[in-house]
């Protein structure tokens, strides 16, 4: 566990995931309390001249004209809160929920949202303690932000609602938020004026998702070369589609760098000596093609993640308040979810494709006419099936992110009377890029375990860097002494490869 300071400004991918698996411990700079208590001295001067002011005395919306007395401002913070948290199905896991937590918190610090301290100091002290609101995961629109999530969140910052708690050891229990809340000495808070609003008001859930669903496809793209190698030497395939003069030749780069790394792991091939008079001029497009259809993955997930750190340190709610010389409250459309909405789809689609071309090289490996290994590297041709129905699975998998790939963002549906006419559906796409990453990594774990298996029937040595790969396949999957159930190794397999097991041997 380490210890992370957030201020508004530096939160890292790598932050929100490390956090929401318990690896850090939140504390709060003491440059972003003084912006929060700057921001919440401003709020104070507008209610004490009694000037009418959206989001601070006025009502929300299509009734962002109605004027709300003083006297009934903490009542207005609740209700709206109260009132926005109607989210329908499955709920978010706790390790998402942690994440959007530290997300808000991160906006809130920046000092543009008039929250008090104590605001954020609860939310770090409910992340710390492993205090999570139970959230359903349906409701927002991704414009006006993620309004029904953040509300469920919010009531458990107030001590209303249930919550799940980790306990000592690693189970999460249910008990209510009033509850868990006085188990760690933390007061539910009262929202004040603009408190509300600033809590719901942004777009830290489709953040968290998009978060573990970067995290992931950084993963996977170095897993996908890995996988490729292994192919290419499974089914004695040539090296010379990875020379660098190739891709140097047109540089993009990601194709470079994926070109670069499959290379590299093909060094010091015995395989490919073997083999340098074959007559075969040019593999199959999932193999020969690889670096093309991986780099442009590696360029999106580059743009992807430049995206996505500046929206997680940036003010995401309305309206902001700027304490710079004279105090000024400014409505604008920060809250909208588009930037994080257009790279959930790219991220969906490329997460097809890796998929596609991964499932491809699998019937290589697979098919005699391709591999020169017996057809679906069964021991016994006939009599058993081997590892055929690999092929299968992926295929399915591919046929879900087939349906995955459509794009959210074009989904638009107005609501609040029109008045909030464009909607994102940011929350949607990530969600649904998040689960891409998880579904992809089975198929490139199917691809490692027929590119393992293959190279065990090959008498020469592959690439330094593939024999080490194939090392660590080894220390999770069995080699295949008959036919046997499959679906344990693609999963152990898929969860070693997403919590970085391939990557770490490289390190």
């Amino acid at each position: 566990m380490r210890e992370l300071v957030i201020d508004g400004e530096s939160l890292t991918i790598s932050d929100v995931v490390e956090t929401g698996f318990g690896r850090t411990r939140v504390s709060l700079s003491d440059d972003a309390r003084k912006k929060m208590k700057d921001s919440r001295i401003g709020i104070d001067e507008i209610l004490e001249s009694g000037k009418t002011t959206y989001g601070i005395n006025t009502g929300f919306g299509a009734l962002s004209s109605v004027s709300i007395d003083s006297d009934k401002l903490e009542v207005l913070q609740a209700n709206l809160i109260r009132s926005h948290a109607c989210g329908i199905g499955d709920e978010m896991e706790n390790e998402h929920t942690l994440m959007m937590m530290l997300i808000r918190a991160n906006t809130l610090c920046r000092g543009n949202s008039g929250a008090r301290p104590i605001v954020v100091d609860t939310l770090i002290s409910m992340i710390n303690n492993r205090v999570c609101p139970v959230i359903p995961r349906i409701g927002s629109l991704g414009a006006s932000g993620d309004l029904a999530p953040l509300s469920h969140l919010a009531m458990g910052m107030m001590g209303e609602g249930p919550c799940n708690v980790l306990d000592g050891e690693g189970n999460w229990i249910r008990m209510t938020a009033l509850d868990a809340l006085r188990e760690f000495g933390i007061e539910p808070i009262v929202p004040a004026a603009k408190e509300g609003l600033s809590l719901i008001n942004g777009t830290s859930q489709m953040c968290a998702f998009m978060c573990e669903a970067l995290h992931n496809l950084d993963t996977l793209c170095f897993a996908s070369d890995a996988s490729t190698a292994c192919t290419v030497e499974a089914i004695r395939g040539s090296h010379k589609p990875f020379d660098s003069r190739i891709h140097l030749s047109r540089p993009h780069p990601g194709q470079r760098i994926s070109a670069a790394r499959i290379s590299s792991l093909l060094s010091g091939s015995q395989i490919k000596i073997s083999h340098e008079n074959c007559e075969r001029v040019q593999d199959a497009y999932s193999i020969r093609c690889s670096p093309q259809v991986h780099g442009p993955v590696i360029d999106i997930l580059k743009e992807s993640r430049r995206i996505l750190e500046i929206e997680i340190n940036s003010s995401t709610d309305n309206p902001l308040i700027f304490t710079d010389g004279d105090i000024e409250v400014i409505s604008g459309g920060n809250f909208h979810g588009q930037y994080i909405a257009l790279c959930s789809d790219s991220i969906a689609v490329a997460c097809h494709e890796l998929a596609s071309i991964s499932e491809r090289r699998i019937n290589q490996v697979l098919d005699p006419q391709w591999s020169g290994h017996s057809p679906f590297l069964a021991l016994e041709e006939g009599l058993e099936s081997g590892l055929m129905i690999i092929q299968y699975s992926s295929a399915a998998v591919l046929s879900e992110l087939h349906l995955m790939s459509a794009p959210a963002s074009t989904s638009n549906v107005p609501v609040s009377m029109g008045k909030e006419d464009h909607a994102s559906m940011g929350a949607t796409g990530s969600f649904r890029s998040m689960k891409s990453t998880r579904l992809l990594s089975n198929v490139i774990a199917n691809e490692l375990i027929c590119g393992c298996e293959a190279l065990d029937r090959i008498v020469e040595n592959p690439g330094s860097g593939v024999a080490e790969i194939k090392e660590w396949v080894r220390s999770i999957v069995n080699p295949l002494q008959g036919d046997r159930q499959l679906s344990d190794d693609t999963r152990n397999l898929s969860k070693a490869i997403l919590e970085g097991g391939l990557t770490g041997i490289f390190k």
